[in-house]
């Protein structure tokens, strides 16, 4: 098969010919059909990161496909054909079904995250899923549709760790693919205020789409702006950007017994004034991944025409632009969520 592969850092991807994979017992083989590149893949292949990743790795863990080889122990639970979203995490197969599927903080210790370094992801033309976390596609949602399931379970996961309820004002930092994903769940949730922080144009358009009520600058001080908005400050905070200093700049934003959620990945060292969370008795939760009920939920949502997820998209591409695309999105730029497409 053909697979974007990582070499080192400051390299870009090359693609090359690999080994088609094979199932085990409890395993298909997808034909990927669409994969959606992630702002964390960027990261992992950058110098310093936390998580780095070796030498021929193959990235990719926003995908669906098209079931081509089923594993021995699954011949009558699966046909080849089948339309399938990849949940990108293999179980370690003790158990079937496996009593904790999840992804993150969710997941089985025993199992391996796919496309993040310990087992070939979706930037390949083939791809090895365990089968519980396979979910098939309905009929009327498209394989693009089935990509996305995965960073918009992100988004849902850290609403429900935000425990967002009805009526109440949200401040989301940055309005990039989790950002957005979080207005989306938080606007159905029913947040009065879903209130998004961000300077570039583009994503400020794409804000209103995915549920903003409104959206104000980042470049002057968050809590008077909210305050003018809501007539009070933020009940939850969704810091969504991951840069260093981010997590210290929502904490002095909040009010008094206000939620905060990292939901942005800081790979780097940073520094927080813990006397600002004393003093407010402010309530820190970090996030990570998503359960299986809740990648479900989205692709229900999905099928059900309850959400609109396909203004996410703003570029498709070919597996042989993927280098050149991968590098281009290290600068800011216009971009969204580029769709890889088989």
């Amino acid at each position: 098969m053909r697979a974007a592969v990582f070499k080192e850092v400051g390299r870009p991807l090359t693609v090359e010919t690999l080994e088609t994979p094979t199932p085990g017992p409890r395993d298909l083989i997808l034909k990927v059909r669409a994969c959606g590149i992630c702002g964390s893949d960027l990261h992992m292949s950058e110098a310093g990161t936390m998580m780095p990743l070796p030498s021929g790795a193959v990235m990719g863990h926003e995908f669906s496909g098209e079931v081509v080889a089923i594993g021995s122990a699954i011949k009558g639970e699966w046909k080849e054909g089948a339309r399938v979203a990849g949940f990108p995490y293999l179980c370690c197969g003790d158990a079937s079904p496996c009593v904790n599927v999840g992804y993150g903080a969710a997941a089985c210790a025993k199992g391996m995250p796919i496309g993040l370094g310990q087992s070939h992801g979706a930037y390949a033309e083939y791809v090895r899923i365990g089968a519980s976390g396979a979910h098939r596609l309905p009929d009327v949602v498209s394989f693009e549709e089935g990509a996305l399931v995965e960073p918009l379970a992100v988004g849902l996961h850290a609403v429900d760790k935000g425990r967002v309820t009805r009526g109440e004002t949200v401040l989301i930092i940055g309005a990039g693919p989790v950002g957005l994903a979080v207005a989306l769940w938080a606007k159905f949730s029913g947040a009065r205020h879903v209130i998004v922080s961000e300077r570039a144009p583009a994503r400020i358009k794409m804000a209103a789409q995915f549920g903003a009520t409104d959206v104000i600058d980042p470049a002057r001080p968050l809590t008077d702006q909210v305050e003018k908005i809501a007539g009070k400050g933020p009940d939850v905070i969704f810091e969504c950007v991951g840069n260093p200093g981010m997590l210290n700049e929502a904490m002095m934003a909040a009010p008094r017994h206000a939620r905060i959620v990292v939901a942005g990945v800081c790979q780097g060292m940073d520094a927080i004034m813990p006397l600002i969370g004393i003093l407010k008795e402010l309530n820190v939760q970090f996030v990570l991944g998503y359960t299986a009920q809740e990648f479900a939920f989205v692709l229900d949502m999905i099928a059900k025409d309850r959400i609109e997820a396909m203004a996410m998209v703003t570029d498709r591409i070919s597996l042989d632009a993927l280098p050149d695309a991968f590098e281009a999105l290290r600068k800011p730029s216009t971009q969204c969520k580029v769709m890889i497409g088989f």
